[in-house]
């Protein structure tokens, strides 16, 4: 194989292990995660690809972040440089997002290479994490809400906000939507909910529906 290739990620096999090595049943790990038995049965077997809120739902009931899902149990080596084959594929088959130095310990941002064919999105559940996040549209149209408020973007075209604040991406256009985003700390990667000092981070104040009204 080329070594600028990775091989497909196994995410059920994967899931499966994690699962096994914390003595969960599939039904007790269904439960923490508020999921359908089914449903993790089916990734399990490879027999449905989960969108990437719903694999970080299930994630966050192990707990296990979605970086150390998928970077596996070995670390490598930092290194400048990434060739388009090294990224680690962390969406849901439908979607691709390309995570950069995803097994490079320590590493303190997440940057995503997205790709969304027409009509994809990030999963009817809204994303919320610690953090900030940014990106560049790099083509297509993507629509961006941002609790509340949404934005079309289009070729050069950025984002910049909170990631507590409930937000979501899709593609809107007739063609495929590409993305380049950053994320710091990683925190989309980590498990669970955001803690300081064993109590829950606050949450911005989110902006009320009259306010987006007048936006």
């Amino acid at each position: 194989m080329d070594q600028d290739t990775e091989e497909p990620f196994d995410v059920g096999a994967r899931l499966k292990q994690l699962r096994l090595a914390r003595s969960l049943s599939q039904r007790e790990l269904a439960k923490r995660a508020g999921v359908t038995n089914s449903t993790v049965s089916l990734v399990e077997q490879n027999h449905v690809s989960p969108s990437v809120s719903s694999l970080k739902k299930i994630l966050d009931a192990l707990p296990v972040s979605i970086s150390a899902f998928f970077a596996g149990d070995e670390p490598s080596q930092p290194k400048p440089f990434y060739r388009a084959g090294e990224l680690t594929e962390i969406g849901d088959g439908t979607l691709s997002w390309g995570l950069v130095a995803a097994r490079r310990p320590g590493r303190q941002m997440s940057i995503i290479h997205e790709r969304y064919p027409p009509g994809a999105d990030s999963g009817e559940e809204m994303l919320e994490h610690d953090g900030e996040e940014g990106g560049v549209v790099i083509s297509g149209r993507i629509e961006i809400t941002v609790d509340g408020e949404v934005g079309v973007l289009s070729a050069g075209d950025a984002y910049y906000f909170d990631s507590r604040l409930p937000h979501r991406f899709r593609n809107v256009g007739d063609a495929e939507g590409v993305i380049v985003s950053a994320s710091t700390p990683p925190t989309f990667s980590d498990a669970g909910q955001e803690r300081h000092h064993g109590e829950l981070l606050p949450r911005p104040e989110s902006r009320s529906a009259a306010t987006v009204a007048k936006s």
